[in-house]
């Protein structure tokens, strides 16, 4: 039986078609309009819950805690390094776009030690090349992994990569921003992963969360270099008083602890996954359709976002066409990439199938309003391609 079409956004609310801030249901909106006292019991229960519901849709138990911190995304990716990650640690970091060598860059602003696997944009990292550089230099004691990498839309090989970690005695940590909530996480074996509740459980910006092994928070204090940054300290307050250190996102908490209800409603992690897979197989079969052409083979497209190569056509301008598809009501990404110029489409969000058909509709009036007879990208970014995905 055909799914119902998603309500539309409200008159002049555009969808977003980007990995997050993201289209959110109007139930997750009105969450927001009530005010909560961040030291007040019923505001204490809710973090309860958002934690302990957390650690029972990654798979874990009681020896996992969840700890949520303040801040964007990259605010808790700099704090699940900076707590887990030893003064005298070393970190392999595995980098296949901006969010892999932004995590470098990060440890490199800390003071800690770090090594890189760069892959450029096109090819994920594989369970054998870390391996093989984990047993080059028994000095790593951790690996950073990039679950799903939004600027090209790879979703990386994390279970793969987890099992040479873990047979090699080194640790992992994962950046599960894109993908946590949507991907099945089961059988990977990190330290500590990080996520935000502005993605695939389609809540708002405000709080990410750091999920670990108790055993590594409890290892981990005196490791940070930042005070507001410190998930161990973080950590033990809230065991101690059931508080966050600092003023907490109250509102986001609450938008989100009604994601995670209607998370739930929709069929946890596998039914969200799916209704992704559809958006992105319905949407990408439709701009392939209009000569579209994806950065990616299809093995690697992640339910996520896709990244679309620029037409050669000299009639697209991307500025142009994407102020064309925000007057029909979609807001798409820019590129990313270094080497080629390309766009994205998100498929995250309170959207199904129905509403990426729009989209590809809106697409094809933007082509014939800008004048372009072919959207097919130019050879050399093809042959670009090809080169360093050989």
């Amino acid at each position: 039986m055909t799914q119902a079409p998603f309500p539309t956004p409200k008159l002049g609310e555009p969808y977003l078609l980007t990995p997050g801030p993201l289209t959110t249901d109007s139930r997750v909106k009105e969450a927001m309009l009530r005010d909560w006292g961040s030291w007040d019991a019923d505001f204490r229960a809710m973090t309860r819950s958002l934690c302990d519901q957390l650690v029972t849709l990654a798979g874990h138990g009681d020896d996992f805690a969840c700890v949520p911190m303040q801040g964007s995304g990259s605010y808790c990716v700099e704090a699940m390094l900076g707590t887990f990650v030893p003064r005298n640690g070393k970190v392999l970091v595995l980098a296949n776009g901006a969010y892999g060598l932004r995590a470098a860059e990060t440890l490199r602003v800390m003071g800690r030690a770090y090594t890189l696997i760069d892959k450029g944009d096109y090819m994920p990292p594989r369970g054998d090349e870390v391996a093989a550089a984990l047993d080059a230099d028994p000095a790593i004691t951790h690996v950073m992994a990039i679950h799903c990498e939004t600027s090209s839309g790879i979703l990386n090989p994390v279970a793969e990569i987890s099992d040479a970690v873990r047979s090699r005695g080194r640790k992992l940590l994962v950046d599960s921003m894109s993908a946590f909530g949507a991907i099945d996480m089961t059988g990977i074996h990190y330290a500590a992963m990080v996520s935000s509740a502005n993605k695939c459980i389609e809540g708002v910006p405000g709080f990410g969360f750091v999920i670990a092994r108790n055993s590594e928070l409890d290892a981990a204090k005196g490791n940070c270099h930042s005070l507001s940054l410190d998930v161990h300290a973080q950590w033990t307050n809230m065991v101690k008083s059931g508080q966050w250190r600092y003023t907490p996102p109250t509102h986001v908490v609450a938008a989100f602890l009604e994601a995670l209800h209607i998370h739930a409603a929709e069929g946890g992690v596998a039914a969200r996954g799916a209704r992704y897979t559809r958006n992105r197989d319905v949407m990408v079969a439709g701009m392939r359709d209009l000569g579209f052409e994806t950065l990616l083979k299809d093995r690697w497209l992640s339910p996520i976002i896709v990244t679309f190569f620029c037409p050669a056509d000299p009639h697209f301008v991307f500025t142009k066409f994407y102020d064309l598809m925000k007057s029909k009501g979609f807001i798409i990404y820019p590129g990313k990439l270094t080497v080629v110029d390309s766009f994205r489409i998100g498929v995250i969000g309170r959207m199904d199938e129905h509403v990426m058909r729009r989209v590809v509709q809106a697409a094809k009036e933007c082509l014939a309003e800008l004048g372009v007879t072919s959207a097919a990208p130019p050879a050399q970014a093809l042959a670009e391609r090809a080169k360093l995905a050989a």
